[in-house]
């Protein structure tokens, strides 16, 4: 629901994952003495082609090649794309849920802000014993905004009863407020549901 790149996301994490497969994968070769034979002369043809090259690239005048500047230039733009991304994650999040602005009699809008709906739906859902945490949240969907509601319920709760009554939390919510939301209800399960025991009042 929210506006997270996941494909960069996993185009990012395969890249990696590859990378470090092959790091890996290198220094275990290294052991074998042909591969470490190879390794030692191709690194002392590489450091005098880079030598090479930087002595060809030195600035007028001076001892130092442009190519540094171009690197740090480099390093600037990565950082740059590097807080780009992280601010792109988790994005689409409204702090709205209604906002009317229609003509009415008296002038003037109604704003309804997304925490009324959020704190009003996490109350009723921690009251419930058969759930062990849950989360609600609000986001733009399509335009729009959307709620979403994560539950994760005690092992051994059916599903779909959990899905009815959050379901049925919702629509009192929209009949309260005059505005109907779509909706989206994750039920999912961890460690802490499968560990966690009911609580019984004797």
């Amino acid at each position: 629901m929210n506006q997270t790149p996941r494909t960069i996301n996993r185009i990012l994490l395969a890249v990696f994952g590859l990378g470090l497969m092959l790091a890996g994968a290198l220094a275990m070769a290294l052991g074998v003495p042909a591969v470490a034979g190879w390794w030692q002369s191709t690194a002392a043809q590489a450091g005098q082609w880079i030598s090479n090259v930087l002595d060809a690239t030195t600035l007028p005048g001076q001892r130092d090649s442009w190519l540094w500047i171009v690197l740090a230039l480099l390093m600037v733009l990565l950082i740059i794309l590097m807080f780009a991304w992280v601010a792109n994650q988790g994005k689409g999040r409204s702090g709205t849920l209604a906002y009317d602005d229609d003509d009415h009699p008296v002038p003037g809008s109604v704003t309804i802000n997304a925490a009324v709906a959020e704190q009003a739906l996490k109350a009723a859902l921690s009251e419930r014993v058969d759930l062990v945490n849950s989360a609600v949240s609000t986001y733009e969907f399509r335009g729009r905004p959307a709620l979403k509601v994560k539950v994760f319920p005690r092992q051994g709760v059916a599903p779909y009863v959990v899905a009815e009554e959050v379901s049925a939390l919702v629509s009192a919510l929209d009949a309260v407020l005059g505005v109907q939301t779509p909706v989206l209800i994750s039920i999912s399960s961890g460690a802490r549901s499968r560990f966690t025991r009911a609580e019984r009042v004797r």
